[in-house]
């Protein structure tokens, strides 16, 4: 897997300050995409245990909230495959920080409910399972509007997985309510 960026004390992506990892590879090409240069998915550097220590490294700031993973798409399925072990592990090491993942599918689609889907792979319950904020669904640029927090366009939903799991059916997270119009 290859990656585009890394922030870190980044504050636009996830709730509270965190460590942002911008994947490289997206299918979805969605119109008006803020981040194109990422779709190729040979775009910036190879994702190598050094860059898995230097996020681990950005951890030790106590002010650091969690990870977020956005791309290109962290669910394409080499993007799968690549972050699984990375997040196992920095679950394992940080239990108390929460992983926020972006993506243009939707839940429904990446755990089968929609029937075969090409990115509900063997690792992606489990992947899933590490998960506690997802936003889903591709960007619509007719949907966009400025004021939405953690998402680009109204249909894009911010769901709470842990709660989603704990009920057996989607629970949007509560944060949403602070949406503002512009």
């Amino acid at each position: 897997m290859h990656y585009g960026a890394i922030k870190k004390c980044d504050i636009a992506n996830g709730e509270g300050i965190r460590t942002s990892l911008f994947v490289s590879g997206c299918t979805n090409r969605c119109k008006n995409c803020f981040n194109r240069e990422t779709w190729a998915f040979d775009y910036g550097s190879p994702f190598t245990e050094k860059e898995w220590q230097e996020i681990f490294d950005s951890f030790e700031n106590p002010v650091v909230k969690g990870l977020s993973l956005l791309g290109g798409e962290p669910m394409e399925p080499e993007n799968q495959r690549a972050l699984l072990p990375f997040m196992k592990e920095f679950k394992r090491r940080f239990p108390k920080k929460d992983i926020w993942l972006f993506t243009g599918n939707l839940y429904e689609e990446l755990t089968g409910q929609l029937g075969e889907h090409p990115k509900c792979i063997e690792v992606t319950k489990e992947l899933l399972s590490l998960v506690d904020i997802m936003v889903d669904g591709r960007f619509i640029e007719e949907q966009k509007r400025l004021g939405l927090r953690f998402r680009g366009s109204e249909n894009q939903r911010i769901i709470d997985m842990n709660e989603t799991r704990k009920a057996g059916k989607i629970v949007i997270w509560s944060g949403v309510k602070e949406d503002k119009q512009y």
